[in-house]
């Protein structure tokens, strides 16, 4: 399958895995997923006293790529499983277009997850076993995503994944590589980011809703429609709108400041409620920014409370 070769379907300034084809690979889109619980669990810690500056910025590095080995890798998979095609309303696949050889996308991902791999080698010395299995299982799953016997998101069972990885896993681990312990305020604020990362992610499940059915890809919206898709959107959105709230106190109140970045997203909402088309794109690019803006919200207020 020499599907690097159809020259005439790969544009000239991208074509042979140039800088610009690996900035698609990479969908630094998705990115703010794995940098903004990150971004929250530096906060709590620095809040408390506890930052540490080197096991925070290792803690982002690992975290960037770890997200970066599992785009290829998806890229790279959803390619040779037949997910992708031509009638494909998302954002240009690297691998299926041709533009960057399937082999090089596998390197690429092997090697983003030893580059995360290696950054982890500090955090665990610092951290010990908790670090050691997170940083394990987060690589697993990355693969897993879309490879392997039964890659998860084939199957409808990705969103509790996403929910808790992205989420509280992210937070608590940030926090914990630098304090060194961990509380129960940091758990309950990881869950923020982790309901908006499966916003996110329904957003993509919506918008690919028919080339799925017709590649077998059995995600939740497949298997329980659109109508389910969009009020897990919009229940995925509430829940982060929420959570600040429980964590609401005389000492911590600043951090409420984030149920303001929804003025960001709200103008939105309507996409989700159109047939799946390519505008979905936009509102997957918004609500990615939607959630940096909330990490950013969310942190400054906690450090100012």
């Amino acid at each position: 399958m020499h599907f690097w070769k159809r020259k005439n379907q790969i544009s000239p300034s991208i074509e042979g895995g140039s800088l610009k084809g690996w900035f698609l690979a990479i969908r630094p889109n998705t990115l703010f997923a794995s940098i903004s619980p990150v971004i929250i669990g530096g906060a709590m810690a620095y809040k408390d006293h506890l930052f540490h500056l080197p096991s925070f910025l290792l803690a982002l590095f690992g975290a960037l790529f770890i997200q970066i080995g599992t785009n290829l890798s998806n890229d790279y998979y959803d390619f040779f499983h037949g997910i992708d095609s031509e009638k494909r309303l998302g954002p240009v696949r690297v691998t299926q277009k041709g533009i960057i050889k399937p082999e090089s996308v596998k390197r690429g991902f092997l090697l983003s997850f030893f580059l995360a791999a290696l950054a982890g080698i500090y955090l665990l010395i610092r951290g010990g076993l908790p670090i050691l299995i997170i940083g394990i299982i987060s690589i697993i799953l990355g693969i897993l995503y879309t490879a392997g016997p039964f890659p998860i998101s084939y199957y409808g069972i990705a969103e509790p994944f996403v929910i808790i990885f992205f989420g509280p896993i992210a937070v608590a681990g940030t926090y914990y590589v630098q304090a060194l312990s961990i509380k129960k305020e940091v758990i309950i604020a990881g869950f923020a980011p982790g309901f908006i990362s499966n916003a996110i992610l329904t957003v993509n499940n919506l918008r690919d809703i028919n080339t799925d059915k017709e590649s077998g890809k059995k995600s939740l919206v497949v298997r329980f429609g659109k109508r389910f898709g969009r009020m897990e959107y919009v229940f995925s959105l509430f829940m982060a709108f929420v959570i600040p709230f429980f964590l609401l106190s005389k000492t911590h109140f600043y951090h409420l400041l984030s149920c303001l970045s929804f003025v960001f997203i709200i103008p939105y909402l309507k996409i989700i409620w159109q047939d799946p088309n390519p505008i979905y794109n936009k509102l997957l690019k918004k609500t990615s920014s939607f959630l940096f803006i909330y990490s950013l919200l969310f942190s400054a207020g906690w450090i100012f409370s």
